[in-house]
């Protein structure tokens, strides 16, 4: 693992604007829309992540309604752009989705290839969207308001357990794409948090699937600095245990996040080589709409390298209220953990293979975790 100074890492994701290697350097200095993924993550690897920080002045594009922010992602803009988002942009535009169909045509916002999206401001952002990076390589998508979108007509499916609801639509899908960096969004279900969801056939019928998932052998990408917040199934890197292509791919790095009453999937990993390094997880096992299940899942064949998080999880009664297997035998996922905390104390006991997955590639240097709180509080989320 190539851990380096707080500086040096500065210096490299400033490199664009020129910085001497042995000396602080402030990329404040990058304009916003501008910066590139910082190397300290997977996103940086195999050429790096720039989205659209190369975009021609005639592709930095400002908008304010669905209609326009349609345009600027269609077709119609050649080479790389950076979209900036003004105030709330409602993909309904006033009208409630009339089904299933309407919504997943009107609320779709479909992220092109070497494309920046970022919100202006502290409150810009989404309603009534969900937003799909299929199949391109080059984006990122930075400081933005994303209510979760709440499916108008959530399926029950019988064989989910003892019979469940199940909604298809996430705020973020990361789906076949590389080289992708989500930064200081802010993730939440409010103001249609579960608790004022309606139960039907003895279970809350449930409108909301995933806040950020990924998969379908996604690679490169790196989550940073978002702040995540009452929801129940957070984020699911890899989608099935049937998915064997995900294998060797799903590189990812989760750093310096604020997971916040979240009920599950912080993330659950199939296949991946996950690192998760200085993420703060706040969390309650009698809340009264988000009660914690578990935060890290370890399903099939995950392998997940973890350093100084901390979890806060009240009535928490051991690691596995924190670190959840969900495979067993030759398909057991491995989860090893150094500098991490539970509830003030060491985490252990996790009863996860504990044998390192894969050595960290690229330079970080991990808070310790005593500082990990405070650090995330003040820097986690949409204007920050």
């Amino acid at each position: 693992m190539k851990h380096l100074s707080n500086s040096l890492i500065l210096c490299a994701a400033a490199a664009a604007a020129g910085c001497a290697s042995d000396a602080p350097h402030d990329i404040s200095s990058i304009p916003l829309m501008r910066q590139v993924a910082p190397p300290d993550g997977w996103a940086a690897q195999a050429g790096g992540t720039r989205g659209g920080a190369d975009a021609p002045v005639a592709n930095v594009l400002t908008v304010t309604d669905a209609a326009q922010l349609r345009q600027a992602l269609g077709k119609s803009v050649q080479g790389s752009r950076i979209v900036q988002v003004a105030g709330a942009i409602d993909m309904s535009e006033g009208r409630p989705y009339a089904d299933h169909a309407d919504q997943s045509r009107r609320g779709r916002v479909a992220v092109p290839g070497n494309t920046t999206l970022i919100g202006l401001g502290p409150h810009s952002g989404f309603v009534n969207a969900h937003l799909t990076v299929s199949r391109v390589s080059q984006v990122i998508i930075r400081n933005l308001h994303l209510r979760n979108p709440c499916d108008v007509a959530p399926r029950w499916d019988p064989k989910d357990g003892d019979g469940n609801w199940n909604a298809e639509f996430d705020a973020i899908a990361v789906v076949a794409s590389t080289h992708v960096w989500v930064d200081r969004n802010s993730f939440t279900d409010a103001p249609a948090t579960d608790d004022t969801l309606p139960v039907v056939d003895g279970k809350t019928q449930q409108c909301h699937d995933g806040a950020l998932d990924i998969r379908d052998a996604s690679d490169y990408v790196t989550v940073s600095y978002n702040h995540f917040a009452l929801h129940a199934k957070n984020t699911l890197i890899g989608a099935s245990d049937k998915a064997e292509a995900d294998a060797g791919h799903l590189r990812i790095t989760i750093s310096n996040n604020l997971f916040e009453f979240i009920s599950s999937r912080a993330p659950r990993v199939r296949f991946g080589q996950v690192h998760l390094f200085n993420n703060y997880h706040v969390s309650d096992r009698k809340h009264p709409a988000y009660r914690h299940d578990y935060s890290v899942g370890v399903a099939r064949q995950a392998r997940i390298v973890s350093q100084a998080n901390v979890f806060e999880v009240a009535d928490a009664r051991g690691c596995a209220d924190a670190v959840k297997p969900f495979a067993q035998g030759p398909d057991a996922g491995s989860f090893s953990d150094s500098g991490s905390l539970l509830n003030g104390a060491p985490l252990a006991g996790c009863g996860v293979d504990a044998a390192p997955g894969f050595e960290v590639p690229y330079p970080f240097a991990p808070l310790p975790a005593a500082s990990v709180a405070a650090h995330v509080r003040r820097h986690a989320g949409a204007g920050k």
